[in-house]
């Protein structure tokens, strides 16, 4: 655990932001080889059924995540007042909540998959595989919920490097699964699916059973936790708003699917390996605005406003250095990085194209993440949650659409850096305004007036 209200603002911020880079690094490797290993193996058509999970998913946890990102921040605010007993009140809730919520999805996931990649127009002959990989998949939520949950509560106590070992462990452990499934018994894309899903346990179990006994603090005990309807109403005010966003985002993410597989197997494969790619981009920005959000967390807590903007502007030039050298190399690397996880000519000009447009606005993307963290650690997640709508549903799904009709696929692409431009510019004018001060949960007299 981490005190974030003393000392250098851009170092504390680094140093917590760095375990979960390295953290995600190691993800997305395994996203990175589950990917090659699908795409040279067992083809395109179940590199598109993988792909088009993604948004299924995505749309399935959003919510839950939402609602954690709002405990996650009273956990950062209670800790940086000292108030341990709120903070234990928490986190119980919280472990409750997030079980309960996984059993449901699991349930509705598995009724409704067939129908939902239906309604996105997946191809006829995808279809088959992208069911066979989410029943599988599915079975892991209670694990993924658990691991993500308690990865959340020690960000928010201000650890950031106790998941990162387990995580790293899981990646290994899940590689070294997809190879044996895929590779020596066969089982194709339920292997890997089965892989993950393994990893996913592994690593919950392993870190509930470090924290009861190093750290005796958290007690994770499921008979002894109590739910505090109080607490999470609170959890609801700031999550609620997060949770709508992560769903708002969710639900874009299969309409624009829905668009792209307007285009075929092709467009679809490139899009999925294009995402991974993308995927290195985003983790810096997603990291640091987690960072900057715990950070912004404590100090409120505290009563230590000064230090938020300095610490902001240490974040946005960490990010902008970062965010130039991952562009550099999309721009020279576009294709060689393609042909990692396809020898499909197609495929890989069709993602070469998307690389060529999109990589060239990932600052832009980084300061629109770094902001809105700065917002979700003051609590104040209804603004950016109409910043999103904006951004994604007014923007970036219209923009993409009509442009694919006038030229073509690139049309896509090109609507992706034009929504950035709005939400980031929405995002700084509203962080200027200064409201986001008055929504904390601890109070203070004549605070961030």
């Amino acid at each position: 655990m981490k005190d974030l209200t003393t000392g250098k603002e851009g170092k504390l911020i680094f140093q917590f932001a760095l375990p979960m880079l390295f953290g995600n690094v190691f993800q997305q490797l395994y996203n990175v080889v589950d990917s090659i290993i699908i795409g040279k193996v067992l083809g395109k058509e179940a590199l598109a059924a993988v792909g088009a999970n993604f948004p299924l998913i995505f749309a399935l946890i959003s919510f839950v995540v939402g609602i954690a990102i709002g405990s996650t921040v009273i956990i950062a605010q209670y800790f940086g007042a000292k108030k341990m007993d709120l903070v234990k009140r928490t986190i119980d809730t919280l472990y409750i909540f997030m079980f309960g919520a996984s059993i449901f999805l699991t349930a509705i996931g598995i009724w409704g998959s067939e129908y939902i990649f239906k309604l996105i127009s997946l191809p006829e002959e995808v279809i088959p595989l992208a069911i066979d990989y989410f029943n599988v998949y599915a079975i892991g939520f209670v694990f993924f919920f658990g691991f993500q949950g308690t990865s959340a509560i020690l960000r928010g106590l201000g650890d950031s490097k106790t998941p990162l070992y387990f995580l790293i462990v899981s990646t290994l452990m899940n590689i070294a699964l997809d190879l044996f499934f895929v590779l020596v018994l066969k089982w194709g894309i339920k292997g890997v699916a089965a892989a993950t899903v393994i990893a996913q346990a592994g690593a919950f179990f392993s870190i509930i059973f470090y924290l009861n006994r190093y750290h005796k603090f958290l007690d994770f005990s499921p008979l002894k936790m109590r739910f505090d309807t109080e607490i999470f109403k609170k959890s609801l005010r700031i999550g609620l708003p997060s949770g709508l966003q992560q769903t708002f985002v969710s639900v874009g993410f299969l309409a624009l699917y829905r668009i792209v597989n307007m285009f075929g197997t092709s467009t679809i494969a490139a899009y999925s390996i294009a995402m991974r790619i993308d995927m290195f981009a985003a983790m810096p920005a997603m990291n640091f605005s987690a960072a900057i959000s715990t950070f912004v967390g404590q100090n409120i807590g505290a009563n230590k406003f000064e230090r938020i903007g300095r610490g902001l502007n240490a974040t946005l030039l960490m990010t902008t250095v970062i965010s130039v050298l991952v562009t550099a190399m999309a721009l020279l690397f576009a294709e060689p990085l393609m042909y990692l996880f396809t020898n499909d000519a197609e495929v890989v000009e069709i993602g070469k194209q998307y690389l060529h447009i999109v990589s060239g606005f990932y600052v832009m993307f980084s300061f629109m993440f770094v902001f809105g963290g700065v917002l979700r650690g003051a609590g104040d997640t209804i603004v950016p949650m109409f910043i999103t709508i904006l951004a994604l549903w007014i923007i970036r799904i219209p923009v993409s659409y009509f442009l694919s009709l006038e030229i073509g696929v690139t049309g896509i692409w090109w609507g992706i850096p034009i929504a950035w431009a709005v939400g980031v510019t929405a995002s700084f004018l509203y962080y200027k305004t200064g409201r986001w001060k008055k929504r904390a949960v601890v109070k203070h007299d004549g605070a961030g007036s």
